[in-house]
């Protein structure tokens, strides 16, 4: 798969946003190494966020 495509279906893990495009973080999830993807809203917000692999639940 192209990278310009995975970047299409990104989307925050708080609110559900499609981030391609935006100031987005990206990282892996401190538990299990899976990728999450927060828009700067939420980041700014300190919304939850919760990793869809291992339940690891972080700010």
């Amino acid at each position: 798969m192209s990278e310009s495509r995975q970047e299409s279906r990104r989307k925050c893990i708080s609110c559900g946003i499609n981030i391609a495009g935006t100031s987005a973080a990206a990282f892996n999830c401190p538990e299990c190494g899976h990728g999450i993807y927060r828009c700067a809203k939420c980041r700014k917000q300190s919304n939850l966020y919760e990793c869809p692999d291992c339940g690891f639940r972080g700010p």
